[in-house]
């Protein structure tokens, strides 16, 4: 441990590089946006995913009503797939987005658009980033966040129609996978050219949707080029993907990703032993039972059961469920300050 008090920010980029720390940095990968949040702020859905002004706002509370070390203001997962044409329903008060059709039917009808960056569901992205980065600056993480190919092949294909792509045509599952990634790399290029200092790819290739083997042949080649020199990186890329992966992590583990977030459904001391300290862990924090309705005192119980295991970075396992108690969501920081190996 480092016996110098660091801003956020150093905390976070010291674990990353494997340097001491003072205490274990807590981050969210993704969204921790609440409706106790939006009240103390004045926001509400679906405001904080169009307007960047409001995207940043929301964002900020990770950091100024949570205390988290880090703020990530793309809260849903349909920006990106939106900007390319997919229908989205935007939400309501208490919902967020979700899409009503997917426009695309094969590989070549994938393209990156020349205005990528300036349409709207882009833009307020990177436009709430470089908010955030004139606010915080060097003083707290900025997390970006997009889709990689196997995730935006479910959003603008369909998530039914593309498993079945790689069950009975993997080729042309292939096709799909290698036309999606030009826009996620670009995406998060743009994302760390407007001032984010780590970046969440988020690709569901979880036990319930993919096998060790669809991943090791379809999407792991292409995660190693993106790792290998397709993506400028400035900074750390974290994999996502919900639902069991500890089957596999030894695979995420080769894919160059600097760390990997992971659901509380994996056995945390599993992740660890089969990671083999080839890649980063973070998340474990349950959303369901522990978050939403939990006390603070189990949130407390779980993450020092993860500082045990071996994670250096704490976060929830995926993105918040927007009712869960601040309180609960401020007790994952209050733990790992209260720690005692």
């Amino acid at each position: 441990m480092s016996a110098v008090e660091m801003t956020s920010k150093e905390r976070v980029m010291a674990a990353f590089a494997g340097k001491p720390v003072d205490r274990a940095p807590v981050i969210n990968p993704t969204s921790v946006i609440t409706m106790d949040s939006m009240r103390e702020y004045g926001l509400k859905f679906p405001d904080v995913h169009l307007d960047a002004e409001k995207m940043a706002l929301g964002a900020s509370a990770g950091k100024e009503l949570l205390g988290f070390d880090s703020v990530m203001p793309k809260f849903s997962v349909v920006h990106s797939a939106a900007a390319l044409g997919a229908e989205v329903d935007w939400g309501k008060d208490d919902s967020m987005p979700y899409f009503r059709r997917h426009p695309i039917q094969d590989p070549s009808q994938v393209e990156l658009p020349a205005d990528f960056l300036d349409r709207a569901p882009v833009k307020v992205v990177l436009d709430a980033i470089r908010l955030l980065k004139k606010r915080y600056g060097d003083e707290t993480a900025i997390i970006g966040k997009v889709f990689g190919p196997w995730t935006m092949a479910y959003n603008m294909v369909g998530t039914q129609e593309f498993l079945m792509e790689t069950a009975l045509d993997p080729e042309r599952a292939v096709e799909f996978l290698e036309a999606f990634a030009p826009i996620s790399i670009r995406f998060a290029e743009a994302q760390f050219e407007a001032g984010a200092d780590i970046i969440l790819w988020g690709d569901h290739v979880s036990g319930d949707l993919c096998s060790p083997r669809a991943y090791e042949e379809l999407l792991l080649p292409i995660h190693q080029r993106i790792n290998n020199g397709w993506m400028k990186k400035a900074g750390p890329v974290v994999m996502h993907a919900c639902g069991k992966t500890a089957d596999r992590i030894s695979l995420i583990a080769q894919s160059g990703f600097e760390a990997f977030h992971f659901d509380s459904r994996n056995d945390t001391r599993e992740m660890v032993e089969r990671a083999g300290g080839k890649i980063l862990l973070t998340g474990g924090v349950n959303n369901p039972e522990v978050l939403l309705r939990g006390r603070p005192e189990d949130v407390k119980r779980q993450v020092f059961q993860l500082l045990d295991a071996g994670i250096v970075l704490i976060s929830p396992e995926c993105a918040a469920p927007v009712l869960t108690p601040n309180e609960n969501l401020r007790a994952i920081v209050e733990a790992v300050k209260e720690y005692r190996r």
